[in-house]
C-alpha cells in the first residue's frame, strides 16, 4: 500500500503496532490524537463478538481516556446506528455523524462515519 500512502509512515509521529487494539487503548492514557476503527461492519462486533468491547460504554470511556484533549475517534459503519451515537455522547464525546456513499460515483449504499471528539480540557 506504499504507493497509496507515500512516505506517511516515515513521519516520526506515526507507528504501527501489531497488537490487540483493546489492549493498546487500555494501556495508553492520553497517548493518541486520533484512533480510527474499521474493524467490523460497524459499532457491533459482527465479525468478532469480542470486538463489542470497543463499542460498549466501558470501551468508549477507555477510548476517551486514550485520546488527548481534542483527540478524535473515527468509526466506519456499513449503516446508521442511532444507539451508538447516543453511547458516544454518553461517554463524553462531541459527535459528528457523516453519511457517505459507498462509491466515488455517488451511488450505492449509504455508509456512516462517526467523528467523535474528546473535548479540550476534558478528563
Amino acid at each position: 500500500m506504499a504507493e497509496l500512502f507515500g512516505g506517511s509512515l516515515d513521519d516520526a509521529r506515526a507507528s504501527i503496532r501489531s497488537a490487540d487494539v483493546v489492549d493498546v487503548i487500555q494501556s495508553h492514557p492520553s497517548a493518541f490524537d486520533a484512533i480510527l476503527l474499521d474493524v467490523d461492519n460497524g459499532p457491533e462486533g459482527l465479525i468478532r463478538k469480542a470486538n463489542d468491547a470497543l463499542y460498549d460504554p466501558k470501551g468508549l470511556k477507555a477510548i476517551r481516556r486514550a485520546l488527548r484533549p481534542g483527540g478524535v475517534i473515527a468509526v466506519w459503519s456499513s449503516g446508521p446506528n442511532p444507539p451508538f451515537s447516543k453511547r458516544l455522547r454518553d461517554a463524553g464525546f462531541a459527535v459528528n455523524e457523516v453519511a457517505i456513499r459507498a462509491t466515488a460515483k455517488r451511488r450505492g449504499a449509504h455508509h456512516v462515519i462517526w467523528f467523535a471528539t474528546r473535548p479540550e480540557g476534558g478528563r
